[in-house]
């Protein structure tokens, strides 16, 4: 009884990241639009973070989705002084 009290969580918790990918992958492309990170080296790892995040996302891999956009997004954050969370 008590395992099946461990993995309900679990099974909301998924599509609950998923749902959450591409909200991020969204954010982030908004911010390259529009106020995009001075520096090449920035933007390249913003950008190779978010396909990362993308590739993960598709595959089934939401935890490691969350994490690579939400890099990406600490990165624009501290780059453009946007908090891209709190633009939700």
């Amino acid at each position: 009884m008590r395992h099946y009290l461990l993995v309900i969580p679990l099974l909301f918790a998924t599509p609950v990241f998923a749902m959450h990918c591409p909200n991020d992958m969204a954010k982030i492309d908004q911010i390259l639009a529009n106020d995009p990170p001075p520096d090449d080296e920035t933007l390249r790892r913003v950008t190779e973070l978010r396909t990362e995040g993308q590739e993960a996302h598709e595959a089934g891999d939401h935890q490691e989705a969350v994490d690579k956009l939400g890099e990406a997004l600490e990165i624009l954050k501290a780059e453009t002084g946007r908090d891209a969370k709190a633009e939700e």
